[in-house]
């Protein structure tokens, strides 16, 4: 039961990132730096210590009682993740979509969910799963087939998006391929890729915080709504700068204030966006809270997004100019991804 529920609510968590950005496609007439940094400000300051104030008692007491180290260092943590988020839109930039998505989400699976098993082998913590553990038993081997197989499975979809853009017209492929860069494209998207992955390791250098929320009687499935409070400002603190940086670079500034845009209607659009995204770490943490923060629950929640954000490319009917080889090879990599996570439920319950 405990592996079918973190199952069921690392699944609600892929749905909500993977749609995350649908809200922002109803943005009209603001710079990319306008609409990301108000759905910023959602997700990273205004409803972590909302979502954490409604399901953890006292939770501000909690931050402040515990060790300035540790809280510099999941800070720490979001800020390098931060960085993660914002080079991403690099790697896409200059590999294109699916090469890009395929590197990025490949890397942040494979060091998101085996980094701490790998860590547990150096310095052993009682309760934690190192990776000769999972190695030594039926269950953790099954895990690294699932992380295995998920890989294999981002790697299919990945080629079916670039058969795809092969298939293209010309006018098309010149567009989409104006920027490419490989050899630049590809060190951005493994930084990004690398970087992406201390979102895990924020988690797992906030469990003192999350330990003590359960210890005063706190529901365990929301204990690690008060690590992210902390680990979201470090986030925050990269992308604020970032785009302030570009509203005052490109004069995008004025969005705010341009009366010939739809100022209300956006906001609304970009909140809801920004809330969704934090919806996604919302469920992660209940999820993981029934898994453990080991290598199931990282890839289990890459996994969902994945699946997730391809689903919503055939209803958008990305996929319908593209030939029947292209669109096998596609379902291919979906079957893939979907045994992965059969794979590591099968392995957690054992």
């Amino acid at each position: 039961m405990q592996t079918i529920l973190g199952i069921l609510f690392h699944t609600l968590g892929g749905i909500s990132s993977g749609s995350f950005y649908m809200p922002f496609k109803r943005v009209k007439q603001w710079s990319w730096e306008s609409y990301w940094i108000v759905g910023g400000l959602f997700s990273w300051l205004i409803v972590p210590p909302l979502a954490a104030w409604l399901t953890v008692d006292d939770f501000g007491s909690i931050i402040a009682g515990t060790d300035s180290s540790i809280k510099f260092l999941i800070y720490g943590l979001g800020v390098l993740w931060g960085i993660g988020g914002l080079t991403y839109g690099l790697g896409v930039r200059y590999l294109g979509m699916s090469l890009g998505n395929s590197v990025i989400l490949g890397v942040s699976s494979a060091l998101g969910s085996l980094g701490p098993a790998i860590y547990y082998n150096f310095s052993p913590v009682e309760g934690k799963a190192s990776l000769s553990d999972m190695l030594q038993h039926t269950g953790g081997q099954l895990v690294l087939l699932g992380i295995l197989v998920c890989l294999i499975g981002i790697y299919v979809s990945g080629k079916a998006g670039m058969l795809k853009e092969n298939e293209l017209s010309t006018e098309a492929k010149q567009e989409s391929t104006s920027e490419f860069n490989f050899g630049l494209g590809i060190v951005i998207a493994v930084i990004s890729g690398l970087l992406s992955a201390f979102f895990n390791f924020g988690i797992e250098a906030g469990k003192p915080m999350a330990d003590v929320a359960v210890q005063q009687g706190n529901n365990p499935l929301f204990q690690n709504n008060v690590t992210y409070v902390v680990l979201l400002w470090g986030g925050l603190t990269t992308n604020l700068l970032w785009c302030l940086y570009l509203n005052f670079k490109n004069g995008s500034y004025k969005d705010y204030t341009n009366g010939q845009t739809p100022i209300v209607r956006n906001i609304l659009f970009s909140a809801l966006a920004g809330t969704m995204w934090y919806i996604q770490f919302f469920f992660y943490g209940m999820g993981e809270s029934k898994l453990g923060n080991g290598a199931s629950s990282w890839i289990l929640h890459m996994a969902t997004i994945i699946l997730t954000a391809n689903f919503w490319g055939l209803y958008l009917k990305e996929w319908s100019a593209g030939s029947k080889g292209t669109f096998r090879t596609f379902v291919l990599g979906i079957t893939l991804i979907l045994l992965s996570i059969f794979l590591v439920g099968i392995g957690n319950s054992i």
